[in-house]
């Protein structure tokens, strides 16, 4: 990620705070990364589906942004599929489509074992940074 929109994924003062990692991200395509720590678990020791909703809308946030052009969330979705077994987490995002001013994607969320725990999908808003 080499342009100036790079601090508002840097800036991410949410993701830092729960552990997110970037990894990589270009234009429309983005793998984040979380290790799983007490603080992510549920009343009944899961994952709790806000963290993995976060990492995922990271991931999203990043891809869309990695062109140079801010993007917003206008509308995601979350299918959770199964319980994420050992430490970390892996986000990979998809650019699906994208016009001017709307794009969507997809993003995979994985278990260490890569077996597939989450699919998120977004919508999201194109716009200038003032």
């Amino acid at each position: 990620m080499k342009n100036e929109n790079d601090s508002l994924i840097a800036n991410d003062r949410f993701a830092k705070y729960i552990g997110i990692e970037l990894v990589r991200a270009q234009s429309g395509y983005a793998l984040a990364r979380m290790e799983i720590k007490d603080c992510h678990l549920n009343g009944v020791n899961v994952v709790q589906g806000g963290a993995l909703f976060t990492l995922a809308d990271f991931a999203f946030a990043a891809a869309a942004t990695a062109d140079g052009v801010a993007t917003l969330s206008i509308d995601a979705h979350i299918s959770y599929f199964k319980s994420p077994q050992g430490k970390l987490l892996t986000a990979e995002a998809r650019e699906i489509a994208a016009g001017r001013k709307l794009c969507h994607y997809q993003v995979d969320i994985f278990d260490e074992n890569r077996e597939q725990v989450a699919r998120f999908t977004a919508t999201g808003y194109r716009r200038t940074v003032k």
